[in-house]
């Protein structure tokens, strides 16, 4: 029997209130692979992300989400993350008086059921914070508060590195980062990619993917994917723009 993907997204049809934003969205995620989403502003790529992790904002009118061959399109956020699905916010919010390390033992906790000592804790993250050339006095910083966009970028990443999730969703996480923190991101990125985890990574510039080479990049616009390649068709994007890609467009590299 074969392994079933890591994500699957079904004809999915998603309402807030009278308003209908994605309409039918297809997309398979395979362990290993990196996807990369591209859209315009007010496309819909955001709400994707947030309901793949179960926003209750969003109603699912239509189709279904599937992973690991297990149908979470009702389960709460909370099942969601335990189950090894992470989202990185595209604006991380602040939480004072809670230290990164204070937040990441009760995340810890919630994905594994494993309570780890605050020595155990502590040492697993210095080795992530290590490999992600972090400074170790991060650790002890309130959540997000004072932060930089690039550290509240790269905070994500760290708790990746600990949480170590099957499936990676991020969305515009290259949103207002100069081109150090970017590279520094992009190279977190790279060295979490492992055979076992999918990742898909929502953005709207290709400059992201100058750093992170995609398996597949998909067109996204107007609550739908139109359509999907290899990385060459962020480089198509970037040369002609969303234009060239709405329907009844001309375009001139296709023959």
């Amino acid at each position: 029997m074969s392994e079933s993907p890591l994500l699957q997204i079904e004809d999915l049809h998603v309402s807030a209130g009278d308003f209908e934003i994605l309409k039918g969205v297809n997309l398979t995620v395979d362990r290993g692979k990196i996807h990369a989403l591209m859209g315009p502003n007010g496309s819909g790529k955001s709400t994707l992300a947030s309901v793949l992790m179960g926003n209750p904002e969003y109603e699912v009118t239509q189709g279904r989400i599937l992973y690991q061959g297990e149908d979470v399109t009702e389960a709460p956020p909370t099942d969601r993350g335990a189950a090894g699905m992470f989202l990185a916010f595209q604006h991380p919010e602040a939480i004072p008086g809670v230290s990164v390390i204070q937040f990441l033992r009760q995340a810890l906790s919630n994905r594994t059921g494993v309570d780890l000592t605050v020595l155990e804790l502590r040492l697993k993250v210095m080795d992530a914070m290590k490999e992600l050339d972090m400074e170790s006095s991060f650790a002890d910083r309130y959540l997000n508060e004072g932060f930089s966009g690039g550290e509240r970028k790269r905070n994500e990443i760290l708790q990746m590195a600990v949480l170590e999730p099957e499936l990676a969703i991020m969305d515009e996480t290259d949103s207002g980062l100069d081109i150090d923190a970017l590279r520094t991101v992009a190279e977190g990125v790279n060295k979490l990619t492992t055979p076992e985890r999918g990742f898909l990574i929502i953005t709207h510039y290709q400059r992201l993917l100058e750093y992170i080479a995609p398996h597949h990049v998909h067109i996204f616009m107007d609550g739908q994917i139109i359509e999907s390649g290899g990385p060459e068709l962020a480089e198509r994007l970037e040369e002609e723009g969303y234009e060239s890609f709405k329907p009844g467009a001309t375009n001139s590299a296709v023959g």
